[in-house]
């Protein structure tokens, strides 16, 4: 795994742990913030996961990225 793979791997966690912590502030399960029972919140987290996650799996399967990507 060359250095930009274990980057690209690295931020697709990073994305899903703080779309994770959004969400569950936006749901108000952590409490102790501004963003805490905010919809918003739980929707930008859910959006964040996301695309960490599939930063991940397309890293993890070995999916060739396009010219365009």
């Amino acid at each position: 795994m060359n250095a930009a793979a274990r980057g690209r791997l690295l931020v697709g966690v990073l994305m899903c742990v703080v779309g994770a912590v959004w969400f569950f502030q936006g749901i108000g399960v952590l409490r102790g913030s501004f963003m805490t029972g905010q919809g918003f919140w739980t929707v930008i987290g859910v959006i964040l996961f996301v695309v960490g996650l599939r930063m991940i799996v397309r890293r993890r399967s070995g999916t060739p990225r396009s010219e365009s990507e």
